[in-house]
């Protein structure tokens, strides 16, 4: 199995601040959507927490939390258990994809889970936020010479989009198995 993350940054890493998305880039959630669409999803809890619509509808979503006794909860507050998985590692969250026998597993998200993962995915769809944003979440340090771009596509702003942002795919140079 292919174990990817998806990510937004801008150019000075801020993934975001009070727990939210620092911009509005509608063509940002589509890319989005397009890429985790029948994929598990994987996130932190307080990612999870953050998430306007929950659970993240045609996706298995999996949430890593140390908390016991937390509960996933709808935006309604109602406790969920359909196409929803609780785990405290992302070994776990792995294991649990592959034994129910996924192509590809997405993390997406927070900060710590990225850096927590960096060095286990095989593939990174970035989306770059070509502007320097305030925040307080950043993406960590990325030395891209151990990574190949397989896929690169610049948009500027439009009437839709207010910032100019491109998409990136870079995947490790051999992709283990």
């Amino acid at each position: 199995m292919k174990v990817s993350l998806i990510a937004a940054m801008a150019e000075n890493r801020v993934i975001g601040i009070d727990n939210k998305l620092p911009w509005k880039l509608p063509a940002d959630l589509a890319w989005f959507k397009k890429n985790t669409l029948n994929k598990p999803v994987v996130m932190g809890r307080r990612t999870w927490e953050s998430l306007p619509f929950r659970p993240l509808p045609g996706r298995l979503n999996i949430v890593i939390t140390g908390d016991k006794n937390y509960r996933l909860r709808n935006t309604r507050g109602e406790e969920i258990k359909d196409d929803v998985s609780l785990t405290d590692s992302p070994e776990q969250a792995i294991a649990l994809a592959e034994s129910r026998h996924y192509e590809e597993l997405m993390f997406i998200g927070g900060a710590s889970l990225y850096a927590q993962v960096l060095d286990k995915v095989d593939c990174i769809y970035l989306t770059l936020v070509h502007e320097q944003i305030k925040g307080d979440a950043w993406f960590p340090e990325l030395d891209l010479q151990a990574w190949q771009e397989t896929f690169s596509e610049l948009h500027e702003a439009d009437e839709h989009n207010s910032l100019s942002y491109s998409f990136h795919i870079y995947c490790r140079e051999q992709i283990k198995k």
